[in-house]
């Protein structure tokens, strides 16, 4: 069965909203990992936007699964992983004026950059995945760059309006997934994916873990964390 790490960033994105201490996301990751996740997840990006380093820092004391770090590949960051320790780096695109990530890293333009951040981060010990399209040239590059893991970016599937172009953006997730699979790289899949969408990878054993926060945030609010993501652990099993 794939495994399930729930993002929190979203706990921390309230809490900034009033600039105050509530809601708590080292509160939130105790109750998902006991509500049964495998992994939490946490993007601390540039302009500290939600997550702020002091809860990297608490995380990283208190997490009894897993701490999965996304972030860009700057010095800056790669210098507080280092110091962090998180049990996983996610290395992902960042924009200061996206709302959320919006897509992969492009390896073909950031290739050098890339795989000097990924040979730092192992040389201190972390294992390391890329956040990447669903492109067969994209897993490659992975691949060549010694990448422990790829996380195959989900969103144009799951926000595709027709069913046409839904099963066009699956294809590709499916290939992509087999194929880094092949090249004995994790994958893992996140961004988008919610109570519905996640019942299409139904067989896709290729999927190791999925990287799921909005969704369950959101149900959150109206049935409460503990069963929102035991709901969403129920839905993987499945699969």
């Amino acid at each position: 069965m794939p495994s399930l790490a729930v993002n929190v960033d979203h706990v921390a994105t309230l809490r900034e909203a009033r600039k105050i201490n509530i809601p708590d996301p080292v509160t939130a990751a105790a109750m998902v990992e006991l509500a049964g996740a495998d992994g939490v997840v946490v993007h601390l990006r540039e302009d500290r936007r939600h997550i702020q380093d002091r809860d990297v820092r608490l995380l990283r004391e208190t997490i009894k699964t897993k701490l999965i770090l996304e972030m860009a590949t700057t010095s800056a960051m790669i210098a507080i992983a280092l110091e962090i320790k998180p049990d996983l780096v996610t290395l992902v695109p960042e924009k200061r004026e996206e709302l959320t990530t919006e897509g992969g890293l492009d390896l073909s333009l950031h290739k050098d950059a890339v795989s000097d951040a990924v040979q730092a981060l192992q040389k201190g010990g972390i294992p390391v995945s890329i956040f990447v399209d669903p492109d067969l040239d994209q897993i490659k590059l992975a691949h060549r760059i010694d990448a422990n893991c790829v996380e195959i970016h989900t969103g144009t599937f799951c926000d595709a309006d027709t069913p046409k172009k839904g099963s066009e953006a699956f294809k590709k997730i499916v290939n992509s997934a087999k194929l880094a699979h092949k090249l004995k790289l994790r994958v893992n899949a996140g961004h988008g994916l919610g109570y519905q969408t996640i019942k299409a990878f139904k067989k896709l054993s290729e999927i190791d873990e999925f990287s799921i926060g909005h969704s369950i945030i959101a149900r959150a609010v109206f049935v409460g964390l503990d069963q929102a993501v035991r709901e969403m652990i129920a839905l993987i099993k499945e699969l």
